[in-house]
């Protein structure tokens, strides 16, 4: 069966993702967020319950007990202001906790990315017509059944867990206070430990939905792949014309090298060498350029052009590509083989005429056309 064009059945690409990304499209669940706030927070109290007892207790015991100041003076609201700056700290520490845990949940999972854009105001998020449209198309009925099931969840841990400490709550009252805000502590910490689980299993279950989903919204068809690639490594006439440039460019340097080149050895198919020796300039031959393939091709090009000797020597040719960088001067162990041919050259210039001579590369600098050692090439 035929794609359909247009079809989005392809999986998206990496820069799909990352474009997606920097418009607000991440992974986020909301759920995980309000699971990963509600443990943390749950976490915070059964730590911090002693200090955040003794406080409570040294207020309340404060507050009941009275003397013939606290009846001549009486003043509540200093009692009850008193009480509230005691208490701030640990609530305050509280909230700043949970908001940490929760932005932490939502940027770990959705690419680290923090968008102030998103707080820009929108007249969509205002609009009655926009509203009713989430409130009743498919997506308000999803997050609906997520929120029934969810209270569903919840209410039934909360019904066992009040099945098994309501009695004891019960009996606080002839508790002594410290026993009583001791007692409850532990109760209500439990009830968050509780619900916190409940909420950790629907993250689990959301989690993999929010996955998919965005998954299947950022599908792509065969068309945007290609136009997609296309605009990642540019039309094959930018590409040609980028080429273009670039040879343009490295035939410009090549042409300076190669005009001041005393004469090039080759391959003479694969590789081209150029060098020249200049005693002012060092006390070996340099070379200044190299190149193989189409760059060996442009070198003997240029150096017919500029009139520059080109001499066949394989096994030469390929040990000074291989073991000399361009400016510098060859190895020692080669002096003997280019002197040689420097001198042939020389000689030609005098006018002089001679035989080519015959070079002996070292056999521990003889290479193959790849660059591997071959005692056998010639």
């Amino acid at each position: 069966m035929s794609e359909t064009p247009g079809e989005k059945t392809l999986a998206p690409t990496e820069k799909r993702k990352r474009d997606s990304a920097r418009k607000g499209d991440v992974l986020r669940s909301r759920e995980l967020a309000t699971a990963a706030a509600m443990l943390a927070g749950a976490c915070w109290l059964k730590l911090s319950g002693p200090w955040l007892l003794a406080i409570i207790t040294t207020s309340l015991t404060g507050s009941l007990s009275f003397d013939r100041s606290a009846i001549s003076d009486f003043a509540p609201g200093a009692l009850l202001l008193g009480a509230l700056i005691a208490v701030l700290p640990p609530i305050m520490l509280l909230g700043v906790v949970v908001a940490g845990a929760s932005l932490v949940s939502q940027l770990g999972f959705g690419e680290g990315r923090w968008l102030p854009g998103n707080l820009a105001p929108k007249g969509s998020r205002i609009n009655p017509l926009s509203g009713l449209k989430r409130m009743f198309g498919a997506q308000g009925l999803i997050e609906l059944g997520k929120s029934l099931a969810k209270a569903v969840l919840l209410g039934t841990i909360a019904w066992f867990w009040a099945r098994s400490h309501l009695h004891a709550l019960f009996d606080l009252a002839r508790a002594p206070l410290s026993g009583q805000l001791e007692s409850g502590w532990e109760a209500l910490s439990s009830l968050l430990f509780a619900l916190t689980f409940g909420l950790i299993g629907i993250a689990l279950i959301d989690f993999p939905i929010q996955f998919v989903r965005r998954f299947m919204r950022l599908r792509m068809s065969q068309q945007e792949v290609r136009d997609e690639h296309k605009e990642t490594e540019g039309s094959p006439e930018k590409k040609a014309a980028i080429r273009q440039r670039q040879r343009q460019l490295a035939m410009g340097g090549l042409q300076r090298a190669v005009r001041e080149a005393q004469f090039i050895i080759t391959n003479p198919t694969h590789f081209s060498v150029a060098l020249a020796y200049d005693p002012l300039r060092a006390g070996a031959p340099i070379v200044l350029a190299k190149g193989r393939d189409e760059k060996a091709l442009a070198m003997r090009e240029l150096a017919r052009e500029l009139e520059v000797p080109l001499l066949e020597y394989p096994a030469l040719a390929r040990s000074v590509y291989f073991t000399t960088r361009e400016n510098q001067v060859i190895r020692e162990e080669l002096y003997a083989a280019v002197a040689g041919v420097l001198g042939f050259v020389l000689a030609l210039k005098r006018g002089e005429p001679r035989d080519l001579p015959r070079v002996e590369v070292p056999i521990e600098l003889r290479f193959d056309p790849e660059g591997r050692p071959d005692p056998q090439a010639a």
